[in-house]
């Protein structure tokens, strides 16, 4: 049962003016929320875009093999996850919520994670399966982790406000805290976990970097340590506003079967594999710097290039959101990433525009993948910034339909499809470096000409995303029902729903 309005509760609501949400959030609980996607990111960014290269250049397993262990742990997942959704929707709340206690539970045990799967196992042993079976009880750990805190955390949003621009802030937000999070990885990574090996390459003159694994530890120790940090700092920071049963009465046969037959959150969870996994495979870009460019400096470059786009248009997101609506501003601005996208992987792959553009080494100009890594940010940079306000919606949306409301079960299921996503873009790019007959023995070489390594290192780095940005488009334009228009009935159900119980 929920509990009354207390008398002050009641007066707020009552001078409040007429046109304004009773659970109106702003600037600072938005920063607080954002500051806790930041500490994801310093985990998930590190551990993503960078296991992989510990793995093959540090511990010297073959991709194939490091490819395998993504999709094994991944099968743990299919088990992990809607265990920790359900034992999230039936814990009833404390004195501070349902879902902000896990802020200061989990965040130790996750950042320690982060940095168990960075330690130079090799240094006690050069057996490699055991170093294979280390790499596998790490990752699962910081995998079962992650989950511990990002589905209540995901769930905390839709219990801070319901109001929908509260929600529209709350999601720009966290994008910003993604950014935060995953920039200062991305930014600073290049610069300190790559030795320069004191050897110039003959193709492009740039001095050839390897992966130091001493350094690669010390960094995701500070990267856990940090997430600790910004985990409290969110927690110290947010309320949950939304109430939350006392002794929750989930029907998960039901609930789960209902996003079955939801077209929304079908799409949405589609939607979610594909972007998850194309940031997941951005990771691959690594090996594209360090062995196509021989230049890990790009990294930094690119993760500005990804960025900025998101940075200009950030200040206008709840405006052009208000006037526009999520669907329709994300079908209609992510054609332009999938344009860009097909045109950089039939271009940086044509043998004859490259040696048209640049004759004297035969190799895709640097600046000119830079430049359209920025036009696709700049395409992709509404879906990004609004996908949580829209699994939002999807929450509303569900309880609209069914009158069941569970947050952490479909936060489960949406997270399952992300970890999928994720999965797949590791596995299969793991899979086509062993294609292209990468060898962790010749990974500082420079750029490889034997077998044209370097050159099938950059088509899987163009023609995967490709193919991603063109289905997250497809599924944005054509698939996700809920325009504005949709929306309004729901929200005022929700909103009418919530009155009603407060005042029971």
């Amino acid at each position: 049962m929920a509990k009354k309005k207390t008398d002050a509760e009641a007066a707020k609501t009552a001078q409040a003016p007429e046109n304004e949400h009773p659970n109106k959030i702003g600037v600072k609980e938005a920063s607080g929320y954002m500051l806790g996607d930041a500490a994801n990111l310093f985990n998930l960014t590190y551990i993503s875009s960078y296991l992989k290269v510990f793995m093959t250049d540090v511990l010297g397993i073959a991709p194939i093999k490091a490819g395998i262990m993504f999709i094994v742990t991944r099968l743990w997942d299919c088990i992990n996850d809607p265990i920790w959704g359900v034992f999230v929707a039936k814990k009833p709340p404390r004195k501070d919520g349902k879902f902000r206690p896990y802020l200061r539970t989990v965040c130790v045990p996750l950042g320690l994670s982060t940095m168990l799967c960075f330690m130079p196992w090799n240094r006690l042993t050069d057996n490699q399966g055991l170093l294979l079976l280390i790499c596998y009880i790490t990752y699962i750990f910081y995998g079962m982790m992650y989950t511990g805190m990002n589905i209540p955390f995901g769930s905390l949003g839709s219990v801070i406000t319901d109001d929908p621009k509260g929600r529209t802030l709350l999601s720009t937000f966290r994008s910003i805290g993604s950014g935060v999070g995953g920039g200062v990885v991305s930014l600073i990574a290049p610069l300190v976990i790559f030795t320069a090996t004191g050897v110039i390459d003959q193709t492009t003159g740039k001095a050839i970097k390897v992966a130091n694994g001493t350094k690669m530890c010390i960094f995701g120790l500070i990267m856990g340590v940090l997430s600790i940090v910004f985990y409290l700092w969110s927690y110290f920071t947010t309320k949950e506003r939304v109430p939350s049963e006392a002794e929750p009465k989930v029907d998960f046969k039901s609930t789960y079967g209902g996003l079955l037959k939801s077209r929304p959150f079908i799409t949405v969870a589609l939607a979610g594999l594909l972007i998850s996994g194309q940031l997941q495979f951005n990771s691959f870009n690594s090996y594209l710097y360090k062995n196509y460019f021989c230049n890990t400096n790009l990294s930094i470059v690119g993760t500005i290039c990804n960025y900025l786009p998101m940075v200009v248009l950030i200040l206008f997101m709840p405006k052009l959101v208000e006037k526009f609506g999520k669907k329709e501003l994300c079908g209609n601005t992510s054609v332009i990433a999938a344009i860009t996208a097909v045109l950089l992987a039939v271009l940086a792959n044509n043998e004859k525009f490259i040696n048209f553009i640049n004759p004297s080494t035969g190799i895709f100009p640097a600046w000119l993948f830079m430049s359209a890594l920025m036009l696709i940010g700049f395409g992709y940079t509404f879906v990004s910034l609004t996908c949580w306000a829209v699994v939002m919606d999807v929450i509303d949306y569900q309880e609209y339909k069914t009158g069941l409301r569970s947050e952490s079960a479909i936060y489960a299921v949406y997270t399952f499809s992300r970890k999928l996503g994720q999965t797949i873009a590791d596995a299969s790019g793991l899979f086509l470096l062993e294609w292209a007959k990468y060898d962790s023995k010749t990974a500082g070489v420079g750029f490889i000409t034997e077998n044209g390594t370097s050159k099938k290192i950059m088509f899987i780095c163009t023609i995967i995303p490709a193919i991603v940005y063109t289905g997250v488009w497809l599924l944005m334009k054509f698939g996700y029902p809920l325009t504005k228009e949709r929306l309004e009935p729901i929200y005022a159900f929700v909103r009418e729903k919530r009155e009603e119980a407060e005042t029971a």
